[in-house]
């Protein structure tokens, strides 16, 4: 009698959620409906050109010919290729440059903007500028700017050091591509940053000044764990742009000179565009996106061991 009981009280439990949960879905269904299409575009545009790279990577294909079957052969000429490496070192280095180089001067403009003073509103979208500029014409007026005759080599001289144009040389090449990265990049980690900065309750710094702490022992014990979220968010944020760098570069020096700033994906434009071979360009984007996610993965490891 008690099982009957029981089972009888879990029915009349059950059928009212079960009510409940069809008359959601039916509220849901028209607007799932209207979205379909979109998602259905998304998924086949955003998803289904990686799907084809990645079974073009393991093809002979050739534009127009016959698709042969290779397996491994793209993967074991990618292992062998000194072009490879030399882009991947290239890659590797501007990222380990570029990457910190943004969140420490976006992390400096959020600390700066964070207080309320006259104008704040004016510098806050002055420093945000860049990121809505167009990288093309962004490359173009760096391009200028670091030539030989341009601004940067004119104040080089005045104050007593050689001039020269620094995108025609190998050393300083990649120096060059970094500052106008950061300069490009700095204004969206900015409004990360300080919008998590303004999450932080007051009172917590004030404790601290009143226990004696100075303004760097405030940052360091109380604001920077507080953003450790938002930065581990651009940190894999940045990387994966970096990695994927493009537009500036080559509009800058388009790879030169000497190969010194011909990046992963400026070889797989050259791979792809130019040599008309996809299937090893697509070997290249696979390496890419693996390389990428087993450093967002590190990332993770190093910096997002708790919240």
């Amino acid at each position: 009698m008690t099982t009957t009981a029981s089972a009888r009280e879990r029915a009349a439990t059950t059928a009212p959620a079960r009510k409940r949960a069809g008359a959601r879905w039916r509220e849901a269904r028209p607007g799932l409906l209207l979205v379909l299409p979109a998602f259905a575009l998304f998924v086949l545009f955003r998803f289904g050109p990686a799907i084809a790279g990645g079974v073009l990577s393991f093809t002979d294909y050739t534009i127009g010919g016959e698709t042969e079957w290779t397996g491994l052969a793209n993967f074991d000429r990618l292992v062998h290729d000194d072009r490879f490496w030399d882009a991947l070192r290239v890659t590797v280095i501007y990222s380990v440059l570029a990457v910190p180089g943004s969140i420490i001067v976006a992390l400096g403009m959020a600390m700066l903007v964070r207080r309320t003073f006259r104008g704040v509103r004016l510098f806050r979208s002055i420093f945000f500028l860049p990121v809505v500029t167009s990288l093309v014409l962004a490359g173009v007026i760096f391009s200028w700017i670091f030539s030989e005759d341009g601004p940067w080599s004119s104040l080089l001289r005045a104050v007593g050091f050689e001039g020269g144009s620094w995108l025609a040389d190998s050393v300083l090449v990649l120096p060059a591509l970094v500052v106008v990265s950061i300069w490009t990049r700095f204004g969206y980690g900015m409004l990360i940053i300080l919008a998590r900065l303004q999450d932080i309750p007051r009172e917590l710094e004030e404790a601290a000044h009143v226990d004696g702490a100075g303004s760097w022992q405030t940052f360091r014990h109380i604001i920077l764990p507080q953003l450790k979220p938002a930065l581990f968010f651009l940190g894999v944020l940045e990387t994966t742009v970096a990695f994927q760098a493009f537009d500036t570069i080559w509009v800058m020096t388009g790879g030169g000179p000497a190969r010194a700033s011909r990046t992963l994906v400026i070889e797989l434009y050259e791979q792809g565009f130019r040599n008309f071979d996809q299937d090893y360009a697509a070997t290249i984007g696979v390496a890419l996106f693996v390389m990428t996610l087993v450093v967002a993965l590190i990332q993770r490891l190093i910096m997002g061991r708790d919240k």
